[in-house]
């Protein structure tokens, strides 16, 4: 929502002010000169960049408009999914996650979270740390391949976001060629009216100007965005993996929780009690119906 308002507000103040200054709009219309600069950055990115890379460009370009995926709800949700998870851990042991990690999306507690299962990565990234633990593999070594694990997937986000960022940089050289080839049919028509001159100038120099404006003003700016959700995403996973190893190496469950709560950043960060009610008030829940039936 907000790239869209920001992206009305550069626009805006621009075309605004170019009216103030009694300026004729009709001149800035120029088609040829955006196919040219269009274009011609989008052929950068197709040369530049194979298939995957494309897809996860038009993907993060969607996400931007979208709005953010980490928020405050979710990472609520995810304590109180892992909360519910590791109690059954320590209550039952390790070995009875097994059909859990195995079939998430017919769990009965990972199911219940769906912006978890629809993230492929992060029900990986889950998922294939507990089916270590629960080979007994040992914490620390566990830490090192999440590590590991969001190194990688920092790195594979962060293509995207470079390859539109070499896309915004390319914009203002496309915008003098498109110039160029202005001035260059501006020479053809020397000698005619000067009306026709002016107006083949105008365009010309209208060619510099949307390459600079779609550099600064929007492509750079989206790239920009997307860098920031590849960092909410690590700190995401972060989280995660500070409650899994936090268990692992002996807290308890509502410890272990306080410890991802402790790595979540500021902006996002839940209160102390809100994620205890959050946590507490899910586990007598599902406490209760277990309770009845024992003594039905």
């Amino acid at each position: 929502m907000f790239a869209i308002v920001g992206i009305v507000v550069v626009f805006g103040a621009i075309v605004g002010g170019y009216c103030m200054e009694h300026g004729n709009l009709r001149v800035l219309i120029q088609p040829a000169e955006l196919i040219i600069i269009g274009g011609a950055g989008i052929g950068t990115v197709l040369i530049a960049n194979p298939l995957h890379i494309l897809k996860q460009i038009a993907a993060g370009v969607v996400g931007v408009f979208k709005g953010p995926k980490v928020t405050k709800q979710r990472y609520l949700d995810s304590l109180k999914m892992m909360y519910e998870l590791l109690n059954k851990a320590r209550k039952e042991g390790l070995m009875a996650l097994e059909n859990d990690v195995e079939e998430p999306a017919k769990s009965p507690i990972l199911s219940k979270y769906r912006s978890f299962i629809s993230d492929h990565h992060v029900v990986a990234f889950l998922c294939d740390t507990m089916r270590m633990a629960i080979t007994g593999t040992e914490a620390f070594e566990l830490d090192q391949l999440l590590e590991l694990d969001m190194e990688v997937h920092h790195h594979d986000s962060s293509l995207p976001v470079t390859a539109l960022s070499s896309m915004a940089d390319s914009l203002p050289g496309l915008g003098i060629v498109a110039a160029v080839l202005g001035v260059v049919i501006t020479m053809g028509a020397l000698g005619g009216p000067p009306e026709e001159i002016g107006h083949k100038v105008g365009a010309a120099l209208v060619g510099t100007f949307l390459g600079i404006l779609l550099c600064y003003g929007l492509v750079g700016p989206l790239a920009a965005n997307m860098a920031k959700t590849s960092e909410e995403e690590r700190a995401y996973l972060h989280v995660l993996r500070v409650v899994m190893i936090s268990f692992l190496k002996g807290a308890a469950p509502i410890m272990a929780v306080e410890f991802g709560r402790r790595a979540i950043p500021g902006h996002l960060r839940p209160a102390f009690t809100e994620v205890e009610k959050t946590c507490r008030g899910g586990g007598q829940q599902q406490e209760a119906p277990a309770a009845a039936a024992a003594s039905a």
